[in-house]
């Protein structure tokens, strides 16, 4: 049995409150995501140019649709200061049915 996916959550991460609050206003004002969450002080560890990293980032929380997801990902990445922005899409596969019509009717 196949699951048409109507609904997404665009996942990304930025270096900045400053500019995740700027990207976020842009991609909400272009009605590519319907809502934006930022959470601050993540701490990330990772590999980068073969050097261990830690990094304080903000996490942006995107709601949108499976239709405007493509869009709404390269819009982030025209946006980003990142060479590589963390950008990945997650399905949502059940959500209360008022607010997953809230976010079809605000895009």
């Amino acid at each position: 049995m196949e699951i048409e996916i109507e609904y997404v959550t665009v996942y990304t991460t930025f270096p900045s409150k400053v500019e995740a609050k700027e990207t976020a206003k842009i991609l909400v004002t272009e009605k590519l995501a319907a809502c934006a969450n930022l959470i601050d002080q993540m701490e990330s560890i990772y590999v980068w140019n073969e050097q261990l990293e830690e990094s304080t980032e903000v996490v942006c929380l995107l709601k949108t649709t499976m239709e405007k997801s493509i869009p709404l990902m390269q819009r982030i990445r025209d946006l980003h200061s990142y060479e590589t922005p963390c950008i990945v899409c997650w399905p949502v596969l059940k959500g209360n049915p008022d607010y997953l019509d809230w976010i079809r009717n605000s895009l």
